[in-house]
Order: structure tokens, then sequence, then C-alpha cells
């Protein structure tokens, strides 16, 4: 047997084993496995930790989002696939020099991707988790904008009041009861705090939503990430607070956006 015939049987062997778990992408899931271990105990190792339960992401250290390699450590919350969305509808709105806020940045994947995607953009991240803003800010590098640790718009500097023209923000909206019924590799595996959004899920949303008036711009936008469910509640929300709402959904992805306005033009 050949190298490459002993890789494609190694490749074979682990697809069977993360199939079996339940994992839904294992012959991709497998191909990563292989290509970050460095020999076969290592890749042994890595492949025991996928069946466990942990999530890919943590096993590999990083995650695709928007194109880029977002690095990602133990517990961190996993940038979904379906928050490219969310980006996609901020790059629309975002136009060169926009001073753009990321709140609940976790890992900083929506910032960075931001930052990627949109030209010259003064991006301010924040989240209140220690060890996310540790990865946030690799991933947000000090030429492309700020993190900072703290609750929500606490850390922001004070003379962004009135000036921001575009808040994105991938706050937890899982209801504290459906928790126990999410996967196991998010519910055991990523922080909490980053998943929680109370009894009904709109805690965060809330408060974010209520001070966001005191730091758009004219004409400035707050987008939130919601469920299908929640997306009247949330419009509602940014209704009561003198936001001109608007509903965006993406079947493909199973995506959920309110998108806010401070002048009502959108």
């Amino acid at each position: 047997m050949n190298y490459c015939e002993e890789e494609s049987a190694i490749w074979k062997k682990i697809v069977r084993k993360l199939r079996a778990s339940g994992c839904v992408f294992a012959e991709d899931e497998a191909r990563l496995l292989m290509s970050s271990s460095k020999n076969s105990t290592e890749l042994a190792k890595l492949v025991d930790r996928r069946i466990a339960g942990f999530p890919l992401e943590h096993i590999i250290g990083w995650a695709d989002f928007c194109g880029l390699r977002i690095e990602l450590d133990p517990g961190i919350f996993v940038p979904r696939q379906r928050t490219e969305f969310l980006v996609r509808q901020a790059v629309a709105l975002t136009r060169p020099g926009d001073v753009v806020l990321d709140l609940c940045c976790g890992s900083g994947a929506l910032g960075a991707a931001l930052v990627a995607l949109t030209e010259r953009i003064e991006l301010h991240a924040v989240d209140i988790d220690p060890a996310a803003v540790q990865c946030a800010r690799r991933n947000i590098h000090l030429d492309q904008g700020f993190v900072y640790e703290g609750d929500l718009y606490d850390p922001i500097p004070v003379q962004l009041h009135n000036r921001v023209n575009v808040i994105i923000a991938n706050a937890p909206y899982v209801p504290t009861e459906a928790i126990k019924f999410m996967p196991t590799e998010a519910r055991v595996h990523e922080a909490r705090l980053a998943l929680d959004g109370g009894a009904d899920g709109l805690d965060v949303q809330r408060r974010i939503v209520a001070e966001a008036p005191r730091w758009l711009a004219k004409g400035g936008y707050l987008l939130v990430e919601t469920s299908e469910k929640q997306a009247p509640l949330t419009a509602e929300l940014f209704a009561q607070y003198g936001l001109i709402p608007k509903w965006v959904r993406s079947e493909e992805q199973d995506a959920n956006v309110i998108i806010g306005s401070r002048s009502g033009q959108i």
C-alpha cells in the first residue's frame, strides 16, 4: 500500500467513526482533523474528542466564517454559518469611514469579517467574557479595530455618543429553558453566557435596543440576529425605542435579522 492509499484508508476509517457518532459532515470533518494533527497518535486523540462531543472548531482551534480563519479557544462561542447573513446585511449598509460597533463580539468573528468586507471602517468590539475578549484580540488586530472587555456599551468611549453608524449584535437569544434542548457540543462546551438570553430569550436584546438611540448617528442602523419565532417581538422592541424595524430573512440559512434605522430610512 502506497502513502496515498494508506491516507485514504485512514480517512475512510475516521469517516465511519464520525458517522457512527452522529456527525453530519463526517467526510469534511475527517479531512480537517487529519490536516490538524502531526502524527497518528495526535490524530487518534482529536478523533476521540470529536466522538466525545467536543465542537470540531474547538478541537482544531479555528472556524471558517465569511471566508476567514477565525481562531477559537475552548469554551468560546462558535460563530454559526447562519450569522454570515447578519454580516452581509451590515456590509450592505456600511460606508467607507463609518464607525461600527460589534456588541457581544465573542471571538470577534463578525468584526473581523466586517473589516475584511468593507472599506476603512472604525471598528469597536466588546464582550463581557474575558476569555472571549482575549480571543477577539487575536482575530481583530490592533490596526483593524478596538476590542473592549465589559458589559455591552459600558466600556465604549463616550466620545462615540451619536456617532456610531452601524451597531451589529449577535447577542444570546436562546430562552433559558430551551438551552437543555440544544446540541451537546453547544450546551456543554460553549459558555452559557453566550447562549442564555433569559426567560424569553430577549433580555440582552432589550438592553441593546434601549441604549442604541443614544449611540447611533442620525441615519444609523442597529442590526440584531434573532430567531423566526422571536423576530416579531424583537421588531416591537425596536419600535418601542424609536427605531423603525425591518425584518429580513434567509430561508437558505434559516437566519433572521431585524434592522432598525434611527431615521426610519432602510
